[in-house]
Formats: structure tokens, C-alpha cells, sequence
């Protein structure tokens, strides 16, 4: 049962040919099994899951599974896991970081609330880099996870855990974070679909902030079609997030059964030479190749603003980093150093004790970036190429319903490949990482395999089309040969 999609679990529950405490059952018995190795998980919620999943079936009895209580609860019963950087009330938030080790959320983020809502059996929280920062999860302060593909290889950053979790069947979905590429560059290394959503459409309350006018909540899932279903769950306007946009509410299953004929797909020339590894482009073109035979219009499309990407990416996520990681003080939250003599030790030796290497290098240079006399030469900067940024994309959408490139210029590289090359490792977002600087909705699909392992096409499409981005990237599922690891 646990290699089923989300939504042939949901279907066999509502055919009572199922129930929510056998699939929470299995779930559990995937993670006890794989758990040692794959190690997505921080924290694992065993009896509540089973006593949320208990509850579940009484309601499926009480309403035999009927339509209202499906429009309702449509995810009553499925077994979900959340990355460790979203609040859920009474449990420990650590963002993987020894700083938050032991804080105790008194909430819960607006977008787990909902899963909860629909129905949803939360069964745990997942691995990441510390506070989202990483691209392989080996940033971690408590635990390595691997990719279920390759125990020798990450499983990509900096929701690795959560993308781990799904490939290995030990969830029906999870929602990851992804900053610049955080939910889409792990989903290609370990072979999931993982959905950014337009900045703005789900709402970030509750979600500890890494850059904030870059962070957003997404799904990971197995298919497509699971990830629609989560996004119908999660998306929508909340007064309690200051950037959340009011739109309508969409049923983002729509249009994913429609073919794609006439659809005008840009090639990213900048994203598609140098520097991406050859068989991944060939996987890429065979992709393509597919996409021509359902129809669709393949055309190459320039963004040159892209070669400064990174730099101005970088500049913008570690200014925002710095000021929002301020607050972890050893005052408020978690970690408190016990060796300080006054005040200004105190915040000096907590920070130093309870923040990894990583995290300490982007705080300074963030805070270097946002110093007196450098501000106009970097951050101003940076923020300047994140516009012309967002005009290479508005021109690209004027064409084209949506432009395509590889999510990751590799494969998944192997444990301790890149940790001591942080530039190395900032490239693997190269693809991913203008996508949130403007603010757009991406997904990472998978589109074929390289030495056994999985490669991820990535397509960004205008802000608030998701529905389009999900019908091509529907387009791109059916035409592949790519099948999900069985463990």
C-alpha cells in the first residue's frame, strides 16, 4: 500500500477498501525499515498519527465517504509529514538547528492547519539543511539523510529530507520551503515532483523565515496530480501572512487531463550549455522530443540576466538571513550558552555555539552586504538585477506559456563531494534560483534517468498559472519513460 499515490490511496479509502490506520500503519513500517539508512525524519509522531488516523476512519464510517465530506476533507486519511521549519503546536521546531534545539511550537503554520483541516494524518517532521540553507542536506546539525536512489549520495537541499521521505514511500507528500530551490533541485535528485508556488499564493505564517521575500511553502509528491491536490489544500489568502495575495481559489486538477497541442514552450538557452552535464542535456532534448510529439511548440529563448543570478541571489537571501536570524539570541529562543560572563557574551557565545558553519557565513555576509558604505555597491545592486531579472521572465511570458530548463546542472553528487566548495555548491541552484527572485511558480519533474539516477525538468510559468504549469508538466509525466524507486 505504501507505493500508491496519494490519489489512489485517497480513492481506495473513500471505496472503504482500505483504512486510514492501514495506511498510517504502513507508512510506520516504511519508516522503522528505512529510517536507519535514509534518516529523512527528525521527528516521527507514531501514536498521534495512528490516533489522528483512528479518528479519520470513524469519519469515513460516519459519512460513508460521500461527496460533500470529500470536497471538505479531501485528504481525510492520507499520511502526510511537514519539513522542520513549519510550526505545528506542541511539537519541538529545531529549523535542524542546535540554536532552536528544544523550542516548543505554541502554534501551528497556516498551511499545516489546513492539511489538518482537509483531514490529513500528520505523521512527522523532516531533515533539512540548517534553516533551509543547503543544497544537499548535509547542513544539518543533527543527522546526514541520504537519497533513497544511492545511500552514498545526498538527497539534495534544502527539503532533502522531505524529498527522501516521499521517494522512499515513508509519506503520501510532505510540504517542503524553497527559497531558491530548496522544494524543486532535491525533488530531481530523488526523483519526486516538487511544486514552488507563485510568491504570495500560500501563505508563509508559521514558517521560520530564512529570506523572507524569497521563502514559500510547496508540496512535494509523487505525481503531478498529488501535488494539484495538495497546492487545492494549501493555496489561498490569509490575513495573517502580510504578503499573502487574495485570489480566487482554483481547482488546480483542472486542466491536467488536457493535451498540451499548440502550448509555446521556451528553451533557456543560458540554462541549457556550459556547465550542465551532458547526459543530463541529452535527457533534457529526449524530453523535449516528447513534449514536440504531444504537440507543443519547442522554441530556444534567451535570458541574459541570468548569468548574474547567483551573485544577486546570494546578496539579497544572506541581507535577509542576517536580519531575520537576529532574534535567535539565546534570550528568546532555544539555545542559551551557559559559560557567558554579561549580556554581550551571552548573545556572542550562543550564537557561536548553537549556529552551524553555514548559517555563520551567510549571516556575515549578509550583514557585510547590508553594512554602512557597502549597501548602495551590494544589496542595492543585487536588488536592481533581480528587476532586470523580472523583465527577462515578463518578456519570456509574452511569447511563451511557459519557458523549460534542467532543475540541476547534475545528477545528485555523492556525500562529502562539495561540502568544503560552498561556490560548487551554490551552483547547483543555478537553474532554480531566478525563479524566486521573481517571485514565480516552478516545479521539478522527473524526466528520465542518468547512471540509475533521476534527472528533474524544470518549467516556470507566468505568475498565478499554475493550472498551465501543471497541465505541461503533466505533459512531460506522460511522456517519460522514468519510474519511481520501489523500496
Amino acid at each position: 500500500m505504501q507505493h500508491l499515490t496519494l490519489k489512489e490511496l485517497q480513492k481506495k479509502l473513500r471505496g472503504g477498501e482500505t483504512t486510514a490506520v492501514e495506511a498510517a500503519q504502513k507508512v510506520l513500517t516504511q519508516i522503522q525499515k528505512h529510517e536507519p539508512v535514509v534518516k529523512a525524519y527528525l521527528q516521527v509522531f507514531a501514536a498521534d498519527a495512528l490516533a489522528q488516523a483512528q479518528k479519520a476512519d470513524e469519519l469515513l464510517r460516519a459519512t460513508g465517504g460521500d461527496e460533500a465530506d470529500r470536497r471538505e476533507r479531501p485528504l481525510l486519511g492520507i499520511p502526510l509529514a511537514i519539513k522542520d521549519n513549519m510550526n505545528l503546536l506542541n511539537t519541538e521546531t529545531t529549523c535542524a538547528s542546535k540554536i532552536l534545539q528544544g523550542y516548543i511550537s505554541p502554534y501551528t503554520a497556516t498551511a499545516v492547519q489546513k492539511l489538518q483541516a482537509a483531514g490529513a494524518v500528520i505523521v512527522g517532521k523532516t531533515n533539512l539543511d540548517e534553516f533551509a540553507m543547503g543544497s544537499s542536506t548535509e547542513n544539518s546539525a543533527f543527522q546526514q539523510t541520504t537519497n533513497p536512489w544511492d545511500k552514498e549520495r545526498v538527497p539534495g537541499g534544502s527539503s532533502g529530507g522531505a524529498a527522501a521521505a516521499v521517494a522512499a514511500d515513508e509519506c503520501f507528500g510532505c510540504l517542503g520551503s524553497d527559497t531558491g530551490g530548496s522544494i524543486r533541485q532535491p525533488a530531481s535528485f530523488c526523483g519526486v515532483v516538487g511544486l514552488k508556488p507563485t510568491y504570495g499564493l500560500v501563505s508563509r505564517y508559521g514558517l521560520i523565515a530564512f529570506a523572507s521575500s524569497l521563502d514559500q511553502i510547496g508540496p512535494l509528491a509523487k505525481t503531478v496530480e498529488d501535488a494539484a491536490l495538495l497546492l487545492n489544500v494549501i493555496a489561498g489568502y490569509d490575513t495573517l501572512d502580510s504578503t499573502s495575495v487574495k485570489q480566487p481559489v482554483k481547482d488546480y486538477t483542472e486542466l491536467l487531463d488536457q493535451d498540451i497541442r499548440g502550448k509555446k514552450i521556451g528553451v533557456i538557452k543560458e540554462l541549457l550549455g556550459s556547465g550542465i552535464d551532458d547526459a543530463v542535456r541529452q535527457t533534457i532534448h529526449t524530453a523535449l522530443d516528447s513534449l514536440k510529439k504531444q504537440g507543443a511548440i519547442i522554441e530556444e529563448v534567451e535570458m541574459p540576466s541570468f548569468q548574474h543570478a547567483l551573485a544577486a541571489y546570494y546578496l539579497v537571501a544572506t541581507s535577509e538571513a542576517s536580519a531575520n536570524l537576529a532574534r535567535f539570541d539565546g534570550v528568546r529562543f532555544g539555545h542559551r550558552s551557559q559559560n557567558a560572563r554579561d549580556m554581550l557574551e551571552l548573545f556572542k557565545k550562543s550564537r557561536a555555539e548553537g549556529f552551524g558553519a553555514e548559517v555563520k557565513r551567510r549571516i556575515m555576509l549578509g550583514a557585510y552586504a547590508l553594512s554602512a558604505g557597502y549597501y548602495d555597491a551590494y544589496y542595492l545592486k543585487a536588488q536592481k538585477v533581480r528587476t532586470v531579472i523580472k523583465q527577462d521572465y515578463h518578456k519570456a511570458f509574452a511569447r511563451y506559456d511557459a519557458v523549460l530548463s534542467p532543475t540541476s546542472p547534475s545528477i545528485a553528487f555523492k556525500l562529502g563531494e562539495k561540502i568544503n566548495d560552498p561556490l560548487s555548491m551554490y551552483f547547483s541552484d543555478i537553474a532554480t534560483i531566478p525563479v524566486n527572485l521573481a517571485g514565480l511558480p516552478g516545479i521539478s519533474v522527473p524526466c528520465g534517468a542518468v547512471d540509475g539516477l533521476p534527472v528533474g525538468l524544470q518549467l516556470v510559468a507566468d505568475e498565478f498559472a499554475e493550472q498551465k504549469l501543471l497541465q505541461i508538466a503533466t505533459a512531460v509525466e506522460r511522456g517519460s519513460q522514468f519510474e519511481r524507486i520501489r523500496l
